[in-house]
């Protein structure tokens, strides 16, 4: 029995399999997962329903399981209070990046997206892709 707050099994052996600089993408409920992301990565569908689950919902769970090191988001036209949102759950002093849409797109196709989980997430500008960081063995 799993005793983490993270029980989902596809997520689970998506994460076990991922290494270092490995990226996951949250994404919010309008993001083409089928045709903007790595074809290799592991997708998992978690939008049961719009608003159900946001993507900090996830964030919050997954953020326990891994160590993340990057953060990056599509680069808005106004600043979204959204992101600071994910800044308040991820590592302290984390590496924050926003990206114009088309680079950003272009990180998710990157090989190293390992695992796309796409959320019900409404708002917009909620796309979150994370890179992993290191395990310490100390």
């Amino acid at each position: 029995m799993i005793r983490g707050n993270l029980i989902h099994p596809q997520i689970l052996e998506a994460l076990a399999s991922s290494g270092h600089f490995s990226r996951v993408l949250i994404s919010d409920g309008n993001f083409p997962a089928a045709t903007i992301s790595n074809p290799a990565a592991k997708k998992v569908f978690l939008n049961l329903a719009p608003g159900m689950l946001t993507v900090t919902d996830i964030l919050k769970v997954i953020n326990e399981a891994v160590p993340f090191q990057e953060a990056t988001v599509m680069l808005p036209p106004e600043p979204q209070a959204l992101h600071q949102e994910y800044l308040d759950i991820l590592p302290q002093g984390i590496s924050f990046r926003q990206l114009p849409r088309a680079e950003f797109y272009e990180e998710i196709r990157s090989h190293h997206t390992s695992l796309v989980i796409v959320s019900g997430d409404k708002r917009r500008f909620a796309n979150l892709l994370l890179t992993i960081g290191v395990v310490r063995f100390d």
